[in-house]
């Protein structure tokens, strides 16, 4: 046994994949060392599917989610068994009304404004620090459609909780400056917002993610500082090294080569997937236990 006395123990973890491409080994990775810390702490292992981005969701993206854990041999004490109970029980979209009901809370604290700029101002406000009209304001008369975005202090600073149980800050405002809270055009929740709804409707105590998502870490910590949700400040977070292609390039979800549906129909076992894993979590529970 390694360590496994330093880590939480009990708690409840989860795999969150999004149905919008084929997974790749990035997000094998993840499964498995997810997995593995959720069997040496002694933690339940929850499956939620992110389905929020209904344009980008296909069928064939959602079975390859659950051909790919059973390919690996991850195996999860709670979630939907198959395709079918995902949709009936567990889908996104059947918990839209809690997200909301988290929108409207964190409206009515005034801690998200309307905002009307394309996505190109925004970027070129945040470039310049040219004046932001609509961050100040006065919110009257909303036109249908506009989406709302979280207004994130730049004095302000979170604390992340590590699995060692150390305690790293960070500056919201720097990492991912006023992201939106709810979208344009649908009118729905975006990913921050349903994400950590989520994790707190399902007492997610410890949060495995790639290196990529600090921002939305730091980003889901200030809105539960703001909404007054101490369970999820008190989580326990590790975020992993993202894998890389051959070019150096972050890998993205597609149904190349380098995808788990091609590797398991090219007859490859994840030999090498689950011995990259397994090494990794002993190397950083050594890492946490030094």
């Amino acid at each position: 046994m390694i360590a496994a006395i330093t880590l939480p123990r009990g708690g409840r973890t989860r795999l969150a994949p999004t149905p919008s491409g084929y997974l790749h080994a990035g997000n094998a990775f993840n499964f498995l060392v997810t997995e593995r810390l959720a069997r040496i702490s002694g933690s339940t292992l929850v499956l939620r599917i992110d389905d929020m981005d209904a344009e980008r969701v296909r069928p064939e993206y959602i079975e390859d989610i659950f051909l790919s854990l059973e390919w690996l041999g991850v195996q999860c004490d709670e979630g939907p068994s198959g395709p079918e109970e995902f949709h009936t029980k567990w889908s996104q979209h059947l918990r839209i009304h809690e997200y909301m009901a988290l929108v409207d809370e964190l409206r009515a604290r005034g801690a998200i404004y309307p905002c009307s700029c394309s996505r190109i101002q925004f970027q070129e406000i945040q470039r310049t620090g040219a004046p932001h009209s609509c961050r100040t304001s006065p919110t009257v008369e909303v036109p249908l459609g506009t989406p709302w975005r979280s207004r994130m202090p730049n004095d302000t600073e979170v604390a992340i909780r590590q699995l060692n149980g150390t305690v790293e800050l960070a500056e919201p405002a720097t990492l991912l400056p006023d992201p939106i809270i709810q979208q344009r055009d649908t009118g729905r929740p975006a990913y921050q917002i349903a994400s950590l709804s989520d994790d707190l409707k399902m007492g997610i105590s410890m949060i495995v993610r790639g290196a990529d998502l600090v921002p939305s870490t730091v980003c889901q910590l200030y809105l539960a500082q703001i909404l007054r949700r101490d369970s999820f400040r008190e989580a326990r977070f590790h975020h992993h090294p993202i894998c890389m292609d051959a070019d150096g390039q972050k890998l993205s979800k597609s149904a190349g080569s380098g995808s788990l549906k091609a590797m398991r129909e090219a007859g490859s076992a994840p030999t090498s997937l689950i011995t990259a894993a397994e090494g990794y979590v002993d190397w950083l529970l050594a890492d946490i236990k030094a």
